[in-house]
């Protein structure tokens, strides 16, 4: 049941256990996966409620199917420079370091990783812009996997179906879109506390909203560690890294794209895998980040042939109070983006131009 359906007390004592709901005892889930574990929790509340209230009209549960990100509060402009000094590893010394700075630069380019991801960068950029009109939708249809771990152990569950349309509107929106889950169709509503409507952003990247991000990888990397929701004890570049990969894999500017696999090529500690696949097994060319500290390895993958993003994976890399090594935390399987007119219509023709 919605929301603006419930009666003032179940709202209540959907915010009271939204509150108390306890995070993962060794490791704080990214904000995304968060955000559908809450959403699980707050559908199965819901329906326990309808069971023993009296029956009233009602519409379907919301649940989010790639949940939206939070818009990060605006940093200041020493917070800015900081990132950005921090992101180009610029170290001060006696001619300025800019010795320091170009040789640091010239040993990232040399990584395996970020010649992967330059290469990507070089294929994505030469796709064709799309046309989007603020009144139409971004289509998406993936198959997603991940674990559940409201109970303090991570329940794997089963493959599932998800399509989405995603309005492309510029203002604050209280409806996001719509979502069809396992058969269900459901709106996605504004994240909880945007009580004015979430406006584009990290939390909601329209086309247009994404076309206006900086093209300079290091600037675009800077505001990116400016502008990336921080979470307790979770290390900064991780964040950041998790932040872009919440940014592929939809319709995406194709000088935009270049640039977030540019940016992420300067992220220290991504490396390079042969050895990743996505939700429905295909094999691909892997980007990689370990958290070390939680244990928790993120994986993009890429198609062989022509670099396009075939989906993501996380899993657990040593045992945790909720799971042993190798346990399964999320995965996805991009299969079909387009542009539609009309939420809940599925394209004539599925497309994938414009993938990032």
């Amino acid at each position: 049941m919605n929301d603006r359906h419930a009666c003032p007390q179940r709202h209540d004592d959907r915010e009271e256990i939204a509150r108390l709901l306890p995070a993962p005892a060794d490791w704080d889930l990214p904000r995304a996966q968060h955000l559908r574990h809450k959403d699980l929790l707050m559908r199965h509340i819901d329906r326990d409620q309808a069971e023993t209230a009296t029956p009233e009209p009602s519409t379907a549960p919301v649940r989010r199917a790639r949940p939206l990100l939070r818009p990060a509060l605006v940093a200041s402009a020493a917070a800015l420079a900081l990132a950005a000094a921090g992101t180009t590893g610029a170290v001060l010394s006696g001619n300025g370091g800019h010795d320091d700075a170009a040789a640091q630069h010239a040993a990232t380019d040399m990584r395996p990783a970020a010649a992967l991801l330059h290469r990507i960068s070089d294929a994505v950029a030469d796709h064709g812009t799309l046309t989007v009109r603020d009144d139409q939708f971004a289509y998406t249809r993936e198959k997603v996997r991940g674990a559940d771990l409201t109970s303090g152990k991570a329940v794997v569950g089963p493959l599932e179906d998800y399509e989405s349309w995603v309005s492309q509107k510029p203002g604050p929106l209280h409806t996001l879109g719509l979502v069809r889950a396992d058969g269900e169709t459901m709106p996605i509503n504004a994240e909880l506390g945007d009580t004015k409507g979430t406006p584009a952003g990290l939390g909601r990247p329209t086309y247009h909203w994404l076309a206006s991000l900086p093209t300079d990888p290091d600037k675009l990397l800077a505001y990116l560690y400016a502008k990336t929701p921080a979470a307790e004890g979770r290390e900064r570049d991780q964040a950041v890294f998790e932040q872009i990969g919440s940014l592929l894999g939809g319709l995406t500017p194709p000088r935009t794209a270049a640039a977030l696999y540019q940016a992420a090529a300067k992220i220290p500690g991504v490396d390079r895998s042969s050895r990743v696949r996505d939700a429905i097994g295909r094999p691909g060319l892997g980007i990689v980040r370990d958290d070390t500290r939680y244990g928790v390895r993120t994986e993009w993958v890429f198609d062989a042939k022509d670099y396009s993003f075939l989906g993501s994976r996380s899993y657990l890399t040593k045992d945790a109070s909720y799971g042993k090594a190798g346990t399964l935390l999320s995965s996805t399987a991009e299969l079909a983006h387009a542009v539609v007119d009309k939420a809940g219509v599925r394209p004539a023709a599925e497309d994938r131009t414009g993938t990032a």
